[in-house]
């Protein structure tokens, strides 16, 4: 069982930067992929990024790619988002999930259903 608490959410203007956080309980955290998603108002939740168990392999949304960075420190059972030159598009509900343990070292996913925990979501608003 994983359970995960989002954090660094907040208002900030166009171009601006916000790092999230998101702190694991459990002792699978470094075993699971983890990825982040949004959820606008009336929009559906879409991939963000996701990072493998072992660092070596991210990936990110189109929209995000260049912008976002994604990186994980299992020592301190904590995943981060990175997201700079924020855009008003960028405005969500920032959401962290995990996986259950996974074997493979280097696989990661980006689809909504391949994720067994979530965290309550923290505010991203980014003003024009």
């Amino acid at each position: 069982q994983v359970q995960l608490v989002e954090s660094g959410g907040g208002l900030v203007q166009v171009g601006g930067s916000l790092r999230l956080s998101c702190a694991a309980s459990g002792r699978t955290f470094s075993s699971s992929v983890i990825g982040w998603f949004r959820q606008a108002p009336g929009k559906e939740r879409e991939f963000v990024a996701t990072i493998s168990r072992n660092f070596g392999s991210t990936a990110y949304a189109d929209s995000v790619k260049g912008r976002f960075t994604i990186s994980r420190d299992n020592a301190r059972n904590t995943v981060y988002l990175q997201m700079n030159s924020l855009k008003p598009e960028d405005t969500a509900v920032y959401y962290c999930a995990a996986t259950d343990p996974i074997y493979n070292p280097t696989i990661y996913f980006t689809r909504v259903g391949q994720y067994n925990y979530w965290g309550q979501g923290t505010q991203v608003t980014v003003s024009s």
